[in-house]
């Protein structure tokens, strides 16, 4: 009797191996599968099924980028405490994890997941996470990632804070050490400020006009007694200072506080002599939007003493 599909799938289902591992564990035990499931644990194999339900919203983000900037991906990979998340092995393998994701043609994580792994094409991508969940002996999950790839641009990076933020930056023009330092720079407004939009071209026309009804409300309770023309006034005021805020090329430039971004991107072009502006950008921050649990590190000690 040889192993079949449907014996390594159950055998996956139960311990949360890695397809490869759970086959040789089959071949190795005569298709038995109690074996075969013992014989997982005792490589320390199965214990990513165990960990799957823990909550992971710590991790990293990293990225990618070619050597001719055409090429680029960024990825955010959780596990479940910073403290693994500072290993040099978890480091290690989010940055195989961000080369993979470069490679990809894969438009959602399933389909990434199931993509062969780039350093080992006999594996896929998730049965190499499954393998990382047990050396590293946490639950683990890749996130999200996107992918970019120019045209008639270039693409680079920012990682911040050891991988806590990261963003991709994809602008129109020529690369050359200038344009390259005027992108990273931009990155690392990014970073920093957040931005929702490059231009106030993208603010849909909808939200501005709730968000004037939002502050001409708030200008009439905190000024009862002013005129209704100087109400309409002080809401645009109100509403370019909001611009300034969410529009990148409205900030204020984080390394030069008399520019704004887009005085910043003008007085870089005019200096290379090449056409600049931003294409788009990607900004991921780990772990935002997820629940992160209230960790008792003493409690975590007595238990593993258990």
């Amino acid at each position: 009797m040889a192993v079949t599909a449907s014996m390594v799938k159950e055998l996956r289902e139960r311990t949360g191996a890695g397809m490869m591992d759970c086959k040789k564990a089959l071949v190795e035990n005569n298709e038995d599968m109690e074996k075969a499931v013992e014989f997982l644990r005792e490589k320390g194999l199965a214990k990513a099924a165990k960990k799957a339900g823990r909550i992971a919203a710590e991790g990293l983000v990293a990225a990618y980028v070619s050597e001719d900037n055409k090429v680029a991906s960024i990825v955010e990979v959780n596990s479940e405490t910073d403290f693994v998340a500072k290993n040099d092995t978890f480091k290690s393998y989010v940055a195989d994890v961000a080369t993979a994701a470069s490679n990809t043609e894969a438009k959602d994580i399933d389909g990434f997941l199931n993509d062969a792994w780039v350093n080992d094409t006999s594996k896929t991508v998730k049965d190499v996470l499954t393998e990382q969940i047990a050396v590293i002996g946490e639950n683990m999950n890749i996130r999200r990632f996107e992918k970019y790839m120019a045209d008639g641009s270039f693409i680079t990076s920012y990682i911040h804070a050891g991988g806590k933020i990261g963003v991709l930056v994809e602008m129109n023009g020529e690369a050359n050490e200038a344009t390259l330092e005027c992108a990273k720079n931009i990155a690392m407004q990014i970073a920093a400020v957040s931005p929702k939009y490059i231009s106030r071209d993208q603010v849909d026309a909808d939200y501005i006009e709730k968000e004037k009804e939002i502050l001409k409300q708030q200008a009439k309770n905190e000024n009862p007694d002013k005129p209704d023309n100087i109400i309409e006034k002080m809401i645009i005021g109100r509403v370019n200072k909001m611009m300034k805020e969410i529009c990148l090329l409205d900030q204020q430039y984080v390394k030069d506080g008399d520019l704004n971004v887009s005085k910043y991107i003008a007085s870089v072009a005019k200096e290379t002599g090449v056409e600049l502006s931003i294409k788009r950008y990607v900004r991921f921050q780990t772990g935002e939007g997820l629940e992160k649990r209230e960790e008792n590190f003493a409690e975590e000690v007595a238990k593993q003493m258990q």
